[in-house]
């Protein structure tokens, strides 16, 4: 059963910086690229960055230079690390298994003074 639990999330002041991690199990982690969602209320669920299985990567125009995203294949672990946080990231963030429709739960980032 594929499982996908985020964690990191939190309230955090513009201009500041979180780590999401995004821990998977089920499958066969080193074979999959694994991409980074949010979804701000009241809006629809957007494109983040991903993570190929080679470690390429690819972000939203509206993340680059800020967010980076990486991967421990031997810890089965994505990561986004969030830099120069701004009120408009604040989005409950998820983590999804690409080219599949397996999801997690969600973590909540809220950039706020």
């Amino acid at each position: 059963q594929v499982q996908l639990v985020e964690s990191g999330g939190g309230l955090v002041q513009p201009g500041g910086s979180l780590r999401l991690s995004c821990a998977a199990s089920g499958f066969t982690f080193t074979s999959f690229d694994m991409s980074w969602y949010r979804q701000a209320p009241g809006k629809e669920r957007d494109f983040v960055a991903y993570v190929t299985k080679n470690r390429g990567t690819h972000y939203a125009d509206s993340v680059k230079g800020r967010f980076t995203v990486s991967r421990d294949n031997a810890k089965s672990t994505v990561y986004l690390q969030m830099n120069s946080l701004k009120p408009e990231d604040t989005a409950v963030y998820y983590c999804k298994r690409r080219w599949t429709n397996d999801w997690g739960q969600g973590t909540q980032v809220t950039v706020s003074s």
